[in-house]
């Protein structure tokens, strides 16, 4: 996640994505697995986000009332696979994965608001020379557009890298990765559909290699397989080189079956 305030931002109506309303959005009062956090955005990345959200940003929330189905052929304007990336943080690995994937749409969801900033920004900054036109993303929390965004067997991926580990015993319960959550992805999958999830927290992997491993629709697969239907080349971020120099990441995948 990216150090950003917690959400309270415009909204947009894009083609095919909800309408959404100018008013501050409101979560369900459930344990979530994100913080709240204050922070700013610049000049320059207001003035993009005025220019590009109202085409490809959305909310999850309208108040107090969820976003329904999304239509993603009307909002990419084609048909496509589409991955959901849920925690974008600053969008590195969005954009680059994107990037090597044009023949399929991500829509990238954070809460924080500098995070979805920095991603526009980015996106703006490559349309000079090497357009990236497959990203769209959506501000809210990942629980509630999986439940309210996506029909059954609709994604043909969901990523989630580095989810807040919430080490101290007891914060599990704010974990994104729960029994619970997995199965919503589950179902959200098509056949042969891929969860992707990365941490560095041994503690998280364990338990998401325990969540995993129990859900009885999906599979464990072995990232150097050949015929996977989405690229699993994670990029090292900037936070991985710095934060991370030693330190394991495990990076955990599973199949719809």
């Amino acid at each position: 996640m990216s150090d950003d305030e917690r959400m309270h931002g415009t909204g947009s109506e894009v083609a095919g994505a909800p309408a959404s309303s100018e008013s501050t959005p409101h979560f369900h009062r459930r344990v979530t697995s994100f913080r709240a956090r204050r922070s700013t955005i610049s000049d320059n990345q207001q003035a993009v986000w005025d220019r590009l959200w109202p085409s490809l940003g959305t909310q999850a929330r309208d108040g107090e009332h969820p976003a329904g189905l999304l239509d993603t052929d009307a909002w990419f304007g084609r048909h496509a696979p589409v991955v959901l990336e849920i925690g974008c943080g600053t969008g590195t690995s969005t954009l680059a994965m994107a990037h090597a994937e044009p023949d399929i749409d991500v829509v990238a969801v954070e809460v924080y608001r500098r995070g979805l900033a920095q991603l526009l920004a980015a996106i703006d900054r490559a349309s000079a020379t090497d357009p990236v036109p497959n990203i769209r993303l959506i501000r809210g929390d990942g629980v509630d557009v999986l439940t309210h965004m996506f029909p059954t067997a609709s994604l043909t991926g969901v990523r989630v890298f580095f989810p807040d580990p919430w080490p101290k015993a007891r914060h599990h319960k704010r974990r994104l990765l729960q029994p619970d959550t997995v199965a919503l992805i589950a179902d959200r999958l098509a056949p042969g559909g891929i969860l992707h999830a990365a941490t560095d927290h041994l503690g998280y992997a364990e338990h998401v290699a325990e969540v995993g491993d129990n859900e009885p629709r999906l599979r464990r697969v072995d990232p150097a397989r050949a015929d996977l239907p989405i690229s699993v080349a994670r990029p090292v971020t900037k936070y991985e080189r710095k934060a991370l120099a030693g330190t394991t990441v495990a990076e955990l995948l599973w199949e719809r079956t």
